[in-house]
């Protein structure tokens, strides 16, 4: 009888939490900046929710009980880590430094890590809150983890960081907010104050957050593609905006404007054509490429994910976050290696494919 209580709990449980993983995943990645250390906390935040799910009464809501264990996971989490910062937020450009070798990689730095689309699933299910038909609520839940505001959270002291997603992203109640921190309603205002005076608000602006299969995007994305692919640094050159920014984590060096980053790629990425391949997928409610490089030994072998950041117009390209971490290749459903069979990879997605390995 004990056996048969225990697995109609877990059954009750997994049916009523389960609606909730993806968005808690998104909070997680919020606070943390990295996705690995989101999915370590999603699953800690579910394995105390099981362990207190017997003494759950219903005095606030399902989604705020498991917001709140979330949320104060995440806290210890952060207590004594640095933050998670991005090339260009650590000095000058390195436009310089053409002419010379550039600076070593930092794998000391715990570098922000992007979070693939299909691990979101924006829009989807009941438990985000929004309706995958509501063009609006979509925009929303993307631009809740654009990279620009995943990486000005950055800045921010962990608890000012919880209350301005929980305001801001979220838009959450203040006193909401205040009962989940166990504090005042006025100190939640304190802090959002606080963190608003140290934050860049554009990184919320929604207007350049476009839907994945926006024709204008889609075309852009493939015309870069095939562009990276083929070693066309002409074509490069006229899909990028005038003021494009390059990084590359873990490599500290970074660059500003189109003459630089177009100088940068030529000479030191694409010095061979044909030897880069690309895998289109989606990160961060942005566009973004997995690319390999054809080694010596006739594979395939990953090379980076990039994630692009369009203009408002969507005609070009303003920001090329290139994260050369082989532990994401796993994360976005990708091999690390793969065979050289086929010619070119470029148009090919692997959202579908992710979402599949997640079993979503």
């Amino acid at each position: 009888m004990a056996m048969a209580d225990t697995v109609e709990r877990s059954e009750d449980f997994v049916r009523l939490t389960d609606p909730f993983r993806r968005e808690l995943l998104a909070h997680c990645y919020r606070m943390l900046g990295s996705v690995h250390d989101a999915e370590d906390l999603l699953q800690e935040t579910m394995l105390r929710a099981w362990n207190s799910f017997g003494r759950f009464e219903g005095r606030s809501s399902l989604r705020t009980w498991l917001y709140r264990i979330a949320t104060n996971a995440c806290l210890r989490a952060l207590e004594g880590r640095s933050r998670r910062p991005m090339p260009s937020g650590l000095g000058t450009t390195a436009n310089g430094a053409l002419e010379g070798p550039l600076r070593r990689p930092l794998p000391e730095v715990p570098w922000l890590q992007p979070i693939p689309d299909a691990l979101l699933g924006f829009g989807a299910g009941p438990g985000n809150g929004s309706d995958p038909a509501d063009p609006a609520a979509v925009v929303a839940s993307r631009a809740g983890v654009r990279l620009a505001l995943v990486a000005a959270l950055q800045y921010l002291p962990p608890r000012q960081r919880a209350v301005l997603i929980l305001r801001e992203v979220l838009d959450w109640r203040a006193a909401e907010v205040a009962e989940l921190l166990g504090v005042s309603v006025f100190a939640v205002n304190s802090l959002l104050q606080r963190a608003r005076a140290q934050i860049d608000q554009a990184a919320l602006a929604e207007e350049t957050v476009r839907e994945p299969r926006d024709p204008r995007r889609r075309a852009l994305l493939d015309r870069y593609a095939a562009a990276f692919e083929a070693g066309d640094m002409g074509a490069i050159s006229r899909l990028l905006a005038q003021d494009v920014v390059l990084e590359m984590p873990p490599h500290p060096d970074w660059f500003s404007g189109r003459d630089a980053a177009v100088r940068f790629l030529s000479t030191r990425v694409l010095i061979t054509s044909g030897r880069i391949r690309a895998v289109q997928t989606a990160a961060n409610g942005q566009p973004a490429l997995a690319t390999y490089r054809l080694e010596a030994d006739g594979a395939l072998h990953a090379h980076s994910i990039q994630v692009l950041t369009l203009d408002q117009d969507g005609g070009a390209v303003s920001r090329i976050s290139a994260f050369q971490d082989l532990s994401l290749f796993p994360v976005f459903g990708l091999e690390r290696v793969r065979p050289a069979g086929e010619r070119t990879l470029a148009g090919r997605s692997c959202e579908v494919d992710r979402a599949s390995a997640t079993g979503s």
